[in-house]
Formats: C-alpha cells, structure tokens, sequence
C-alpha cells in the first residue's frame, strides 16, 4: 500500500459532520448545566436583592470588564486562526491561535489576582468573615466561586484543546481541508465565550 491508498484509507474513516454534531452536543449539555446555575443565580437573587447588591459591591469591576475584552478577543483571533487555514496559511493559523491562548493566559492571571484580592480580605467559602455575613452574602460568594471557578476549569481545559490542535497543525495533520478538530476547538472557546458573557453582568454590573 503506497501513501496515497494510505491517505484514502484515512479519508474514508474520517467523519467531520459527526465530529462537528457531537460538538454541538457536548456544547448543549453545558449550556444546560450553567443554564441551572444561571436560574439558581436568578432565583436567589430575587430572594435576597440588598444582600446581593451589597456583595457585588466587593467584585472589581475594572478587572471584571478588562477579562470581557480579552475573550472578545480571543474569540476573534481563534476565528481568525480558522480562516487563516482555509486560505491556506499556516503560519498565520499558527500565529492567531498563540495569540488566543496568551489572552487566555492574561485572562487566568487577572482571575488569579482577583481570588487572592478576594481571599486576602477573608471573602471565601468557609471563611470567618462570610459566617459572620448575612445569608444572601453567602449565597453570592458561595455562587460567583462555584460558577467562575467552573469557568475558569473550562478556560484550562480550552487551552489544552487549542495547544493540541496547534500541535497537529504543525505536524500537517490539519490543513486546509481537513480542519474539523481546529473549527470544533473554536466552538468550545465560544461557548468558553458565551458562558462569561453572562457571568460578567450578573456578577459585576446587576445591583
């Protein structure tokens, strides 16, 4: 068998819809657990409106609205980086999604920051401070950990899978027609995208 039967072999077990389908999938499963998160949020919000107001004082919002930017971003560049492949040009494919996973970095550093900022000042599940507050204060915090922490795990986990893909670019497993895997890796960090598009107002601008 020479390397053009070998490629063909490949080819004919190669199922991009499916890959593309099953993204949809995984991607609808995870709307629908922040979704839950997202209805609890509501709910005791409505239930405990001043405690709420008070709590969301704490966050920082200019850091809040600096990581919005950078996922927008990042957004656009891991788009770009799909793009950039389909015309063939794999170094600038290369170069968009370095870029994406730096903001992704960007984006976790300032959230390191922001948890110590938080945890510094005793604001963090199980700590004096927050027994001593009142229980709609403890129900925020004990939220925006829960919901932007699980975020954050999504951010990791969205840079493992665009490092991965970057490296199956270059070794030419993934050219310019047969880039499922890269436009499947641009799908997750959108719905990464989407999930703090709803987590920044919620948190940092609702009072």
């Amino acid at each position: 068998m020479d390397m053009n039967d070998h490629q063909v072999h490949i080819d004919e077990h190669r199922d991009d819809e499916g890959a593309k389908t099953g993204m949809w999938i995984f991607i609808f499963t995870e709307l629908l657990l922040f979704g839950g998160l997202f209805i609890a949020y509501s709910v005791y919000r409505y239930l405990n409106p001043l405690a709420f107001h008070l709590a969301a004082e704490e966050l920082d919002t200019t850091l809040g609205t600096i990581n919005t930017v950078i996922l927008l971003v990042s957004s656009m560049t891991i788009a770009m980086s799909i793009s950039a492949m389909q015309y063939k040009n794999k170094k600038l494919t290369l170069i968009f999604m370095t870029i994406t996973l730096l903001l992704a970095l960007a984006f976790m550093v300032n959230k390191y920051f922001e948890w110590s900022g938080k945890i510094s000042h005793g604001i963090y599940p199980g700590s004096m401070t927050l027994q001593e507050a009142s229980r709609g204060e403890l129900l925020f915090f004990g939220l925006y950990y829960a919901m932007t922490g699980l975020h954050a795990l999504h951010i990791v986990i969205g840079m493992a899978f665009i490092g991965y893909v970057m490296h199956l670019v270059i070794k030419n497993e993934v050219q310019h027609d047969n880039f499922a895997i890269l436009e499947n890796s641009g799908l997750y960090w959108h719905l990464v995208d989407l999930i703090w598009i709803f987590l920044f107002p919620l948190f940092y601008l609702i009072t």
